[in-house]
């Protein structure tokens, strides 16, 4: 979802929440992982700082990481653009299945990611709904073409600050909002490890690369620090 479209096109905000609608019983169901849960043991053993995440489905909170910059925003959560007021995505969903109570686009199949593809006449009979101050409706996460927070910038370059060494896991680094931490890294003479499976944007200025994903990569580098 581009960041423009959802703000200036109705039709692709329906589009979205009406495919929202569908995938996020199966994201809201997602649990931590062993690579989430080697992180946050090392963040309690004190070996790592914490974690600056792209990821937008707080399973690092939820694996029990306590110091975590969500760079990208969070799922769980919706802000209105008219009065800023956060509420919680679960709320939200009961609304709209209120709204939509015989909508048949409901029984679409969701992929493993929790994306869903609708027919045009399943997406134009979804109904979605506004604040209670009739204000537009929006995830807080930042989509393509968007901006990270000032607040939430500031708070990923505090703990990037503290760290004597930046590990990049499981991103490509194709987005520049991962890719910057990369650079400043590299800038400062600060080692980099990249553990990924597939090349990146930044395997020129890493050390130590593994190419192995991260639910198995990380428990052993956990095992083997602690």
């Amino acid at each position: 979802m581009q960041h423009r479209d959802f703000i200036d096109k109705p039709d692709a905000r329906r589009r979205y929440w009406a495919r929202s609608f569908v995938g996020w019983p199966k994201l809201a169901a997602a649990r931590p992982n062993e690579g989430h849960r080697a992180l946050a043991a090392l963040e309690h053993a004190g070996a790592i700082a914490g974690v600056i995440t792209q990821n937008v489905d707080g399973l690092h909170s939820a694996a029990g990481s306590r110091n975590v910059v969500e760079l990208h925003g969070a799922l769980a959560r919706v802000r209105c653009l008219e009065c800023g007021h956060l509420s919680a995505r679960k709320d939200l969903q009961a609304r709209l299945a209120d709204a939509n109570p015989d909508w048949r686009g409901a029984d679409s199949v969701v992929a493993p990611d929790g994306d869903v593809e609708l027919a045009d006449e399943l997406v134009t009979s979804f109904r979605v709904v506004a604040c209670t101050c009739n204000g537009v409706l929006m995830p807080d996460v930042v989509f393509f073409g968007g901006s990270v927070p000032r607040a939430t910038l500031d708070a990923a370059w505090e703990l990037f600050d503290r760290a004597e060494l930046l590990l990049v896991i499981g991103s490509s680094l194709a987005v520049f909002s991962g890719y910057r931490f990369v650079r400043r890294a590299a800038e400062r003479a600060i080692p980099v490890a990249i553990i990924n499976h597939g090349p990146t944007r930044g395997d020129a200025h890493a050390c130590i690369r593994f190419d192995e994903r991260a639910g198995i990569a990380l428990p052993q580098l956990a095992h083997a620090l602690m």
